[in-house]
């Protein structure tokens, strides 16, 4: 069993930094980072502790039975906000899987965070309004209806310039967000 990896689904299903999590278990961030890389073993207590803070216990955490989840509720989505755009993950478990679907609605007059070169291939579709998708050096507009989809390994971003929210499937592949 890889009790790193699973620490880590679980602190990212929660949406917490390493460090929120080392800070509600008293331990520091360099201990997390390496308990999830295999680099320590936690103690019972330790391990007690973590499990506490992602809300599982023994049990569950180690339950043999696991079962794989297709169906994903909106309640179980997680949003964040970022200056000019909200970001949902579709699916909380996808930094464990082949690909991380998200759901994005972009202000006017606003961009999502710059992505610099990474290993992998990103596919969006366009729901609602236009985007410009800064790929290193092109700028792609890209309306309702129309999808873009590239290899990453150049700079890149959305911009809405329009007056009206954009709306973007984003899939990611590997997880990357």
């Amino acid at each position: 069993m890889d009790i790193g990896q699973k620490i880590k689904e679980r602190r990212l299903f929660w949406n917490l930094t390493q460090e929120e999590l080392a800070n509600r278990c008293e331990l520091t961030k360099g201990y997390i980072s390496q308990l999830e890389n295999d680099k320590a073993d936690p103690s019972i207590q330790t391990l007690e502790l973590i499990l506490h803070a992602l809300g599982t216990n023994f049990t569950d955490f180690f339950s043999a039975a696991e079962t794989t989840q297709i169906k994903f509720t909106e309640e179980e989505q997680l949003d964040t906000e970022f200056q000019g755009y909200v970001q949902s993950w579709l699916v909380p478990t996808s930094q464990s899987h082949a690909m991380e679907p998200i759901y994005i609605i972009l202000k006017p007059k606003n961009k999502t965070l710059v992505d610099l070169p990474h290993e992998g291939e990103e596919f969006g579709y366009i729901l609602k309004g236009s985007v410009v998708l800064h790929y290193g050096e092109e700028n792609i507009t890209c309306s309702a209806g129309e999808s873009f989809y590239y290899k990453t390994n150049k700079k890149h971003y959305l911009e809405n310039i329009g007056n009206c929210d954009a709306e973007v499937i984003w899939v990611s592949c590997p997880p990357n967000f």
